[in-house]
């Protein structure tokens, strides 16, 4: 077998530096009984990445394989596999060790790419339960784009938000969970409003069946905008990815008895400045959303097997073209995801 490239952290004075690897390509001969070996084919960036890579949130991930998302193939598995054969096409879940029911906080310890190796790496070995097949006829770049981004937008609009066809739903921005938060509504049946501060990512998001679409340079005070689009009711769901600096019009722009899905953090990681009243008031439902189990993620691909949906990937790099990738990321000029192909 090859060697295994691969990309790691390296601290430096105030932040992370990528830095290209080479070691022995793991033995299938070293195999646990219920482990497979996998050559990983695409990875796809979250801004999760940047948080790391930018110390943004004083984690230390020195010597971390980078990225939770990727797609590849099993080429060998342990003597007590199940699930599996060599050939299989499998994604890996963010969280490893949550196949299902609640959430405990010891989950995190074996998070993707942060607390473990990410997928960033030509070879990757996973216990049978970490991994879940990729949709029917979906490349792996395609697929590389599903373990935090569109899981996430599944778990905030459909198990969590229980949304239903003729709901209306906002989601702020055009990366990849408010993307794909944008195409599994519309497949579900309800109207979606989209906000950017770019008019050319608006006409894109309409091409996929957004029904409104408010920049926000130009509407800093874009509830005002959704509130007259729903005549003066609200969005049944708001799909939260900024944080702080977004909270206040997203408590603005929901219904009675509406959903909040919290879930990002691209303006920060204070406290909001605006008062929570408006949630009291309108008896909104607030949840907290990080990824999702394993089922949640086979769910998903049941649906997605039995539905058209195209993820947007924006741009394509080379595994030799990491840095690259994560400077665009920071770049927030991509709609949608961002893959590095192996």
């Amino acid at each position: 077998m090859n060697d295994c490239r691969r990309w790691i952290y390296r601290k430096n004075s105030t932040s992370y530096d990528l830095v290209a690897q080479t070691q022995p390509a793991p033995s299938p001969n070293d195999l646990q009984p219920h482990e497979c070996l996998v050559a990983v084919k695409a990875v796809s960036l979250n801004y999760r990445d940047r948080i790391q890579w930018r110390n943004l949130a004083g984690r230390n991930v020195e010597g971390k394989v980078p990225a939770s998302d990727g797609a590849g193939e099993i080429i060998a598995v342990g003597s007590a596999v199940n699930r599996f054969q060599p050939g299989d096409r499998v994604a890996a879940s963010f969280f490893p060790t949550w196949t299902s029911g609640r959430f405990d906080l010891g989950y995190h310890q074996a998070d993707l790419g942060g607390n473990v190796d990410g997928m960033l790496r030509d070879f990757a070995v996973f216990d049978q339960d970490a991994l879940v097949r990729i949709p029917d006829g979906w490349s792996f770049a395609q697929a590389a784009t599903l373990p935090c981004a569109a899981l996430t937008a599944w778990v905030a609009l459909v198990r969590r938000g229980n949304l239903q066809a003729g709901q209306s739903v906002c989601v702020l921005g055009t990366g990849g969970v408010s993307i794909f938060a944008l195409q599994f509504a519309k497949l579900l049946g309800a109207q979606v409003v989209v906000t950017s501060s770019s008019d050319a990512k608006l006409d894109q998001a309409r091409q996929l069946g957004a029904d409104h679409g408010i920049n926000y340079r130009e509407t800093p005070e874009w509830s005002k905008s959704v509130w007259a689009w729903s005549e003066g009711r609200g969005v049944d769901h708001v799909v939260e990815v900024g944080g702080p600096g977004t909270f206040e019009q997203s408590m603005k722009s929901v219904a009675a008895d509406g959903h909040i899905a919290l879930i990002g953090v691209l303006t920060g990681f204070g406290p909001p400045t605006a008062s929570l009243f408006p949630l009291l008031a309108r008896n909104v439902r607030l949840n907290g959303i990080y990824v999702g189990a394993r089922d949640d993620f086979e769910a998903m691909v049941a649906f997605l097997n039995s539905h058209r949906l195209t993820p947007q990937i924006d741009r394509t790099f080379r595994f030799e073209q990491t840095p690259e990738a994560f400077e665009y990321l920071e770049s927030a000029q991509h709609f949608g995801k961002i893959v590095i192909e192996l």
